[in-house]
């Protein structure tokens, strides 16, 4: 299976002018939009919301923190407002994976194509 990757733009909804872009490997078995913790500082003062366990890929068990509000918006579809994930993160040559996560796709209408490998925009929101 190939990676897909999305253009991401992340704003502080106190503060628009702290703002990053980054590109995010869409991972239908991550929930939010993770980070790495070093980027924080980028979005400026956020509400911390909690600190929650998460397993990642290698079945390791490490702490995160939700921080929000921020708006999110993923190149090509309508921005929405949610919480950011950060985690830390050891960068593979100097780069960071940061992470798109499903609840950020449902509510953005995006779904994945997987045999064009990309994003495409879901018509309408589920209600069944």
């Amino acid at each position: 299976m190939g990676r897909i990757v999305a253009s991401v733009s992340v704003q502080n909804v106190a503060e628009p002018a702290r703002q990053c872009r980054c590109d995010a490997l869409v991972d239908t078995g991550t929930s939010y939009l993770v980070l790495p913790q070093v980027w924080k500082e980028r979005l400026g003062p956020l509400e911390r919301l909690q600190e929650v366990n998460v397993e990642i890929a290698n079945q390791q068990t490490i702490k995160g923190e939700l921080y929000g509000p921020v708006k999110i918006q993923i190149e090509g579809f309508p921005p929405i407002h949610n919480d950011v994930l950060f985690i830390e993160m050891q960068p593979e040559n100097g780069t960071y994976d940061p992470l798109l996560g499903y609840i950020i796709l449902e509510q953005s209408q995006a779904a994945v194509d997987m045999l064009g490998h990309r994003l495409i925009r879901v018509r309408h929101m589920d209600l069944k």
